[in-house]
């Protein structure tokens, strides 16, 4: 939910409140900074609560109409009404509630939906940032989208699910290892859909690049390289969007806040959860810098958060073990002054493949030498196909259409009645990596265990095939 307002205070003033207000969620602010080892260890624990995973991928019945409910309609969550609206035109779906505590995006919202011809939706928010709740007790739906601020997706979440409906969330999923296993444990017992969209999965290299790796071109997949290097040092405290809450994280938590942009597509090259699983991850920060020089620089002297003790080191590694051997580094580097990078390098016995900072290739046999080659040379014939469907399609969406290929597949997916590309146990790996390297910073970068959230049935579980 984006709380920038058209008309009110000054952004002086708003930015005194919103330190106020962050200050003062102390039970936030506690289970965020309480991430130490012995937490990290008891959540780890509550496997044989839970008893054992379904044999097989969950898969829903098939929808024959699918009623939306949108919390949150800002930027991302706006850009995600734009696609479903689109794809309204190929599956039923209908946008019947959405939310919003900004009156602009809930006028927006409604008056884009009205315009792309279905009824104007209802409109929850003018009661606050917990309307939400009310909304999903009053409306049936059978999806909620929920793009808000980190510390309300897996509260929402979970009442989605509990109250009837799939739900699929902005990434991370969630921030703690408790709120992992909840999402896991509410799916499994309402047997809904809980779905991170994690859309760099459907970015045309990460797709080219598992194409060719289920092809067999690089062999045997042992190691990857990957993270989410982007200055946000200017989103971090604008005075509208993200810059109202997301700089606050940067004050309670040192280690990998944003890990799957990067370790999403290079997971599913090497069958996380699907044939292998993280399982243990070591962790470490550089100095905390950037934002203390930025702030300083940018912001006028009456701003709190010039004064604000900030946390997160510059540039954090975390490196995962799996089961089977393989290593994975992910890198999260947010503060400094750099160009964009996901890094998306994947390894194996017969080559290596790289996205940054242009895509290269080498495989044995294939490339001269020990030299790099374009990656364009190969990408007419292994470009996936899902891409190749739906392209014409995603032209003009988020993200270079990636946004669009990634709200289709779920909507398709619930069409169908087919297991999702990545469910709540790829959720939950995913985001359970932040708890566990901030806990790892903390301990002098000791090991800490990654949570089997599939219960052994990673071992059974088919690898994420190439979807037609």
């Amino acid at each position: 939910m984006n709380k920038e307002q058209t008309k009110g205070p000054s952004a002086m003033d708003q930015n005194r409140r919103n330190f106020v207000k962050f200050g003062a969620l102390g039970g936030l602010g506690v289970a965020l900074a309480g991430m130490k080892q012995a937490g990290a260890q008891c959540a780890c624990d509550r496997a044989p609560h839970l008893g054992p995973a379904p044999a097989e991928l969950f898969r829903s019945q098939p929808l024959e109409k699918i009623r939306v409910g949108f919390i949150g309609i800002g930027g991302m969550g706006g850009g995600h009404l734009n696609n479903y609206l689109k794809i309204a035109q190929t599956f039923p779906v209908q946008i019947v509630a959405v939310c919003d505590i900004d009156p602009g995006n809930l006028k927006s919202a409604a008056d884009r939906v009205v315009k792309a011809g279905q009824p104007e939706p209802t409109q929850y928010g003018e009661r606050g940032e917990y309307d939400w709740i009310r909304m999903l007790d009053t409306e049936e739906l059978d999806l909620v989208f929920t793009a808000t601020p980190w510390r309300w997706h897996t509260p929402i979440c979970v009442k989605a699910m509990e109250t009837g409906s799939h739900a699929a969330t902005e990434i991370p999923a969630a921030l703690t290892l408790e709120e992992c296993w909840q999402l896991v444990e509410t799916a499994e017992k309402t047997k809904k859909h809980c779905v991170m969209m994690e859309n760099c999965n459907y970015d045309s290299v990460e797709m080219t690049i598992l194409n060719m790796v289920r092809k067999g071109l690089f062999g045997q997949i042992l190691h990857a390289e990957c993270g989410y290097l982007h200055d946000l040092r200017g989103v971090k405290f604008s005075s509208g969007g993200e810059g109202r809450w997301r700089w606050f994280h940067s004050t309670q938590r040192d280690g990998n806040l944003y890990p799957p942009h990067g370790l999403g597509p290079v997971s599913q090259c090497m069958n996380i959860n699907r044939g292998d699983r993280y399982d243990y991850l070591v962790s470490m920060s550089s100095p905390s810098v950037g934002l203390q020089e930025y702030v300083r620089e940018h912001l006028p002297v009456t701003d709190e958060r010039r004064h604000v003790t900030y946390k997160l080191g510059d540039v954090n590694s975390s490196l995962i073990k799996t089961v089977n051997g393989c290593s994975i580094l992910v890198v999260h580097d947010t503060n400094l002054p750099r160009p964009y990078s996901r890094k998306v390098l994947v390894q194996g016995s017969k080559g290596i493949v790289q996205k940054y900072p242009e895509p290269l290739i080498h495989i044995e046999g294939l490339s001269e030498g020990h030299g790099w080659e374009p990656l364009s040379k190969y990408t007419e014939k292994y470009s996936h196909p899902l891409l190749a469907r739906l392209k014409s399609m995603a032209e003009g969406a988020g993200h270079g259409g990636m946004d669009f290929v990634e709200d289709f597949r779920l909507i398709e997916c619930l069409i169908k009645g087919e297991p999702m590309d990545m469910d709540v146990y790829d959720a939950a790996a995913l985001s359970a990596v932040q708890p566990l390297s901030v806990a790892s910073v903390a301990d002098r970068s000791r090991p800490k265990d990654c949570p089997d959230f599939t219960r052994g049935m990673w071992k059974k579980w088919p690898p994420l095939g190439i979807i037609e």
